[in-house]
């Protein structure tokens, strides 16, 4: 049960401040997909990273239109064709604008919006899983292009625009990993009890088999599994532990006890 992704935090002063050069409300707007995309990352929820990136790619492909041509397709108006737009900037004279706004970050957009669109994000039947290494990819490709528009825009001094585009480079690390078919939580200061938490939680509203949950934490016992982890979550209803189905899933409770606890 990923966290709910649309909660996005609204802005960053940090950014805000950057970005000041930015007009309203492509600043907002940029700032606003940023944040919620890098929040669901670090969620996992691989569907909504390829989400807020295609409407990243969106907003900041208005923002070039302005800059460039004075007009730009307006917001709640459906685009033409993404990769044109792209295309038209990039045929623009070079008295238009500087060569970043009018040739790379549209070609990086390019590159973003099929990712988003073409590779879907979520896969289906018969194909390698790619979700992850999709949305990091999604993730860090934004990040390249927010901080070009930090380095054309910002009204910081140097060094503290340096700082910034340091900070935003840093990847950011998902909680969960999948990996050849396993998860693993990456934070190693959790307890057993809260790392079957997490990776129930991060399984949405599928049951999890108590098999795979007890190999994921690598717990050495079945029995010892069952009476220390499973029986007193299950006691304290944060999971639903069925033990003829051998399955546990989340209760309310147990999303509370992720999101207010665990994943802050």
């Amino acid at each position: 049960m990923p966290k709910n992704s649309s909660s996005t935090p609204q802005s960053s002063p940090a950014l805000e401040a950057a970005l000041r050069g930015v007009p309203e409300p492509f600043r907002t707007k940029i700032i606003s997909q940023y944040l919620g995309m890098r929040d669901a990352f670090v969620s996992s929820d691989h569907d909504a990273v390829g989400l807020r990136s295609g409407v990243f790619a969106e907003v900041v492909l208005r923002l070039l239109q302005e800059q460039l041509t004075g007009t730009h397709i307006p917001f709640g108006s459906r685009l033409p064709t993404f990769d044109a737009e792209c295309l038209r900037l990039q045929n623009l004279p070079k008295t238009a604008g500087h060569e970043s706004l009018r040739l790379v970050i549209p070609r990086a957009l390019v590159f973003l919006y099929t990712i988003r669109n073409k590779r879907g994000i979520g896969h289906a039947g018969g194909e390698v899983e790619a979700n992850a290494i999709d949305a990091a990819t999604c993730v860090r490709v934004s990040d390249w292009c927010l901080c070009e528009l930090l380095r054309m825009y910002h009204s910081l001094s140097l060094e503290e625009a340096q700082s910034l585009l340091d900070a935003i480079a840093v990847r950011a690390v998902p909680v969960v990993w999948l990996v050849n078919g396993r998860k693993r939580v990456l934070d190693t200061s959790l307890d057993y009890r809260s790392q079957a938490l997490v990776l129930v939680y991060s399984s949405g509203e599928d049951a999890v088999l108590e098999e795979d949950l007890r190999g994921w934490i690598e717990y050495p016992q079945v029995s010892r599994f069952r009476e220390r982890v499973l029986k007193p979550l299950h006691s304290s209803r944060l999971i639903e532990w069925d033990r003829e189905l051998g399955t546990v899933s989340l209760s309310p409770t147990g999303v509370r006890e992720v999101e207010t606890r665990i994943l802050v």
